[in-house]
């Protein structure tokens, strides 16, 4: 392709004319699953060079090279033809469903998963379980399927760029959920995986990975490590996620695919609908990377899955469980949780906080400044690092100030990887550290956490907030996004009061 850089804007020139498609975000979707198609048909030519039996679980009808390229001929599919195809034979089949004719015969069989099917077939069905085509205008399709073609994908340079530019793709897809799902800055994924230090043999996974920023993160760690094909084997082997909503997993499954990943380990599912004690050591993992979604509030028949002293309403607080009884004895942890986790103190929180310090050695707590999301959140939000080695005999705490020059984070000046360097330099020297009279790193033992604090995590926080006036939008979002983490706080309370006032009148 001539353009990279300017492969989106192409494609969003193209788009804004067809009035099936209202904002970015089907835009971006759009575009997703015909990427997917396009990723997957340069991969399945590789498998087929490779091994003269594969056969493709996709129909030759159905397949990109069969129905996407326009060879310029004048015979490829647009117009009413094109859409007709997308809509009712394309999207059924890829869903799993058969097409027949008037008298019931099947004409194209779906594509049909089992438990028996290979990973690497089987992502197609999950892929476009869920999967949307919104464009009405089926020459504007043809226009953008062309632009798509043109990506050689088995040119590694231009492959390479891609991947860059799907990295992009991924940076304008970020939002704020409803329940505080947002994507990680790639400045945290990286950080946080070369912290964790991934060695050839260790399986690591992401329970809620979404786009998959953390397992390319450490697939990048890993790769280094490579030396010969047993290793590149084991790094193939070495990922596993799950993610619950259909478009990130789609994105994720293209992201993998284009990181190499033959076999993208990557399930589209649900990790809080297991019972925990219900996992074995076959269902454990040398180190869990992730930021789990908070601010959510669970149903009780998410709850049921925990047993009673963890069985918290808010989601992070349920995926901190998952961690810990997913993890491998001597593993390793990095999980991004909000200052709810560190200073809460309802039942559930803290017995999970108990659990955390007694069976495992939560060695490090990094905070991070409050614009890290931003303009997406401006909630605070920390990265806990802990292994499954014994308990904990002390904690260090490092607050990581802002860098100088920027009064925020934002779109224009996001944060970087270099912004870490201070974090970095302070972790293999590690000293107490006083700023105007503040903690900025201090070592606390856990008896003081836990007998002193009363399992208070919230140390060496920021001291110096400044006030700021909101737009109105802004602060109900801020409201919104603290409110999840008071309101279990608040009804202990208002049932302690209750239980006080109860007791008088008896």
């Amino acid at each position: 392709m001539s353009n990279l850089s300017g492969f989106v804007k192409r494609l969003r020139d193209i788009m804004r004319n067809d009035a099936g498609i209202n904002g970015d975000a089907q835009r971006i979707e759009q575009i997703a699953w015909m990427l997917f198609l396009k990723v997957y048909d340069a991969k399945e030519q590789d498998w087929e060079f490779d091994d003269d039996s594969y056969t493709s679980i996709i129909p030759e009808a159905c397949r990109w090279a069969n129905w996407a390229v326009d060879d310029k001929s004048g015979s490829a599919m647009t117009g009413d033809r094109l859409l007709d195809f997308v809509n009712n034979t394309l999207f059924p089949v890829l869903k799993g469903n058969d097409i027949k004719d008037s008298n019931g015969n099947v004409l194209i069989s779906g594509v049909k998963v089992d438990a028996s099917t290979p990973i690497k077939k089987a992502i197609v069905q999950t892929t476009f379980a869920d999967a949307n085509q919104y464009m009405k205008d089926g020459v504007l399709l043809r226009q953008v399927i062309n632009v798509i073609d043109e990506l050689d994908l088995s040119d590694y340079e231009e492959s390479h760029a891609f991947g860059d530019i799907y990295e992009s793709i991924l940076k304008e897809l970020q939002s704020a959920g409803s329940a505080g799902e947002f994507y990680t800055p790639r400045a945290v994924t990286d950080f946080m995986a070369q912290m964790i230090q991934p060695k050839i043999g260790e399986t690591m996974a992401d329970f809620a990975c979404g786009t998959g920023g953390f397992i390319t993160s450490w697939l990048k760690e890993l790769q280094k490590q490579v030396r010969s094909t047993a290793d590149a084997e084991k790094y193939g082997n070495s990922i596993y996620g799950i993610e619950k909503k259909q478009f990130p997993y789609m994105l994720c499954i293209t992201n993998l695919l284009l990181h190499g990943l033959d076999i993208p380990r990557v399930y589209h599912d649900n990790s809080l609908l297991k019972d925990v004690l219900d996992y074995t050591t076959d269902d454990q993992f040398d180190v869990i990377l992730m930021n789990p979604p908070y601010g959510g509030s669970e149903k009780a028949d998410v709850k049921n899955h925990f047993p009673s002293d963890l069985a918290s309403s808010e989601t992070a607080d349920l995926f901190m469980s998952v961690i810990m009884y997913r993890l491998k004895k001597n593993g390793r942890v990095a999980v991004i949780l909000p200052d709810g986790f560190l200073f809460g103190t309802d039942n559930a929180k803290v017995n999970i906080k108990k659990k955390l310090l007694s069976e495992f050695n939560l060695h490090t707590i990094i905070r991070m400044p409050g614009s890290v999301f931003a303009p997406y959140t401006s909630i605070t939000t920390n990265i806990l690092f802990f292994d499954r080695i014994g308990a904990t005999e002390e904690t260090w705490f490092y607050r990581m100030d802002m860098p100088e020059g920027y009064k925020h984070f934002s779109k224009t000046k996001p944060m970087k990887l270099e912004h870490f360097n201070p974090v970095m330099e302070w972790w293999n020297n590690r000293q107490e550290i006083t700023v105007d009279g503040f903690d900025k790193a201090k070592k606390f033992t856990v008896q003081q956490l836990t007998e002193e604090l009363g399992y208070n995590l919230d140390q060496c926080g920021y001291p110096h907030i400044e006030e700021e006036i909101l737009a109105p939008m802004d602060l109900i979002q801020r409201y919104q996004e603290q409110r999840s983490s008071l309101n279990t706080e608040i009804d202990r309370v208002l049932a302690d009061i209750t239980a006080i006032l109860g007791g008088g009148q008896e």
